[in-house]
């Protein structure tokens, strides 16, 4: 079965998700996730990406991203895996493949949906029983985007900037909602569009195929036959 096309539209963002080969660990020390992030944020640079949040798990990586080209995350990934690879595998003298197959990546609506996925990423550390609290984790962008710390690595998305660090602070203290979990997981690991219907509509006459849970085949909506598909082609908030 060939595999399913990439969902490539540019400025939306992009829930991105890699995973070692047979979930085994990609980063086996602090020197690791440095060397990673600063080969992230010349790569971000080269390729007009804007990270917005991140986590690095011993096993996994999950990224936020706004990119201008449609081909920016493929672009992205590509490189910033082989050079991570070629990295460790010279720092370990080491050979072979260190990633599980390809990335996944979804595309994540604006508004409500864009934080939710914010926090998602930046609360895996409490779900998987490390720390207790986001701030404890040294490997995410949570205290970055708290105002505890400074990066050169992220840009703020201007839904983030809307609500600002300290307002950003206070929708912790809780996890995420059973369902709102559950919406996102299936988004990744399906690479299905994260949003409500009329902006999963838009998603799927863009790329030309369904985009969300249910039966298989191509939408049968049209380019320009959804309200506001002409709107999508940009997402407000994404600076470079």
């Amino acid at each position: 079965m060939p595999r399913r096309a990439r969902i490539r539209v540019p400025n939306v963002p992009l829930h991105i998700v890699q995973r070692g080969n047979n979930r085994e660990p990609c980063f086996f020390g602090s020197a690791d996730r440095h060397v990673y992030l600063a080969l992230l944020e010349k790569l971000a640079g080269r390729f007009d990406c804007g990270v917005h949040a991140y986590v690095l798990m011993t096993s996994h990586v999950h990224l936020l991203v706004s990119l201008a080209d449609a081909d920016g995350a493929s672009l992205l990934m590509k490189q910033l895996g082989q050079s991570y690879v070629q990295y460790v595998n010279r720092t370990y003298e080491r050979t072979g493949t260190l990633w599980g197959g390809r990335f996944r990546s979804n595309p994540v609506q604006c508004y409500r949906y864009l934080l939710a996925c914010y926090r998602y990423i930046e609360l895996n550390p409490v779900r998987a029983a490390i720390v207790r609290h986001p701030e404890d984790y040294p490997w995410s962008s949570y205290r970055v985007n708290v105002g505890l710390a400074r990066s050169t690595l992220l840009t703020p998305h201007d839904e983030y900037l809307a609500l600002g660090a300290a307002r950003y602070r206070l929708i912790f203290p809780s996890l995420t909602q059973p369902d709102e979990l559950d919406e996102i997981r299936s988004a990744s690991v399906g690479s299905l569009a994260l949003g409500d219907p009329r902006f999963r509509a838009e998603i799927s006459a863009l790329a030309g195929r369904r985009v969300e849970r249910g039966l298989g085949g191509r939408p049968r909506t049209k380019p320009g036959s959804v309200p506001g598909f002409a709107e999508m082609r940009v997402c407000p908030g994404f600076r470079v």
